[in-house]
């Protein structure tokens, strides 16, 4: 249970920091109010199911994947990391262009309604690569089997599944969001969770270097 509990409290600030359902909201309602709110709870729905895809196909294929291709775990958490540290630089240095970008890039899909649920809504709006890169050193990082393994699944995807209620939650009350919090207070929340997530990228970084000291001392 320890075991469990450590690796949801690993990945649920790591998925939180880098998807982030409440500015993420803001923009799904600018793309989304000239549907009706029936469609728009709808779409909210389908985000958060195909943002559990993404996020549980990352996790747990993969590395396979990376092995398929020959590329270690010490590599991946390298450059892993660089991405999700400079993804949390920029947002800390700018969240409002860089909401902005996201917004233009949801809203350059012509198709309305259910058409844009996945894309790009889904990829790659609210779990675009950063999120896959997160997803994959985390699942890279699991114990070799028995007890720990079983807890260490159960901790990522029971961190997954609250990620994507989250998001559907956070869709869904689009509107509601927009009009309780303010411009300032956006900002608060996007530059907190920016540095949120520098931490844990640079964590990942030192994680690697340790991996590769280590082999090297070996």
């Amino acid at each position: 249970m320890n075991a469990a509990l450590a690796a949801f409290l690993l990945a649920f600030p790591a998925f939180f920091s880098i998807v982030n359902p409440p500015g993420g909201a803001f923009i799904f309602n600018e793309i989304t109010a000239h549907l009706p709110q029936p469609e728009r709870a709808r779409i909210a729905g389908r985000v958060g199911l195909y943002s559990l895809f993404v996020m549980l196909g990352a996790l747990w294929g993969g590395a396979y994947i990376l092995n398929f291709f020959g590329i270690s775990l010490s590599a991946l958490r390298l450059a892993g990391g660089v991405v999700v540290a400079k993804h949390a630089w920029d947002l800390l240095s700018a969240p409002e262009r860089q909401e902005a970008r996201k917004q233009e890039q949801a809203g350059s899909s012509g198709p309305a309604g259910e058409d844009i649920a996945f894309f790009p809504l889904t990829l790659p709006f609210t779990t675009g690569p950063g999120t896959i890169s997160v997803c994959v050193a985390l699942g890279a990082g699991r114990p070799e089997g028995g007890a720990a393994l079983l807890a260490f699944f159960v901790g990522m995807t029971t961190a997954a599944v609250a990620m994507a209620i989250c998001i559907w939650v956070a869709y869904r009350s689009s509107s509601r969001i927009a009009t309780l919090v303010g411009a300032p207070a956006r900002r608060t929340i996007a530059r907190l969770s920016a540095f949120l997530l520098l931490c844990i990228g640079t964590q990942i970084i030192l994680t690697g270097v340790q991996d590769v000291v280590t082999s090297f001392l070996r």
